[in-house]
């Protein structure tokens, strides 16, 4: 039976929210997801620090 994906400790920079949680391996890890319609950007971090600057550095291609 797959583990439960439960998001932990969310917060938001902008338009990008960033979440804490455990990855298959049961590994901390933290995600960076952008909000923004039609966006579609998001990626997955080993640490919280490195997230949050990849949320405040995110420029949106979309107009």
């Amino acid at each position: 039976m797959p583990a439960r994906d439960n998001f932990h400790s969310v917060m938001r920079i902008g338009p990008v929210q960033i979440g804490t949680h455990r990855d298959r391996n049961g590994q901390t890890k933290h995600a960076a997801v952008c909000t923004a319609d039609r966006c579609g950007w998001s990626a997955d971090y080993s640490s919280q620090s490195a997230a949050q600057l990849a949320a405040r550095t995110h420029r949106c291609r979309v107009r």
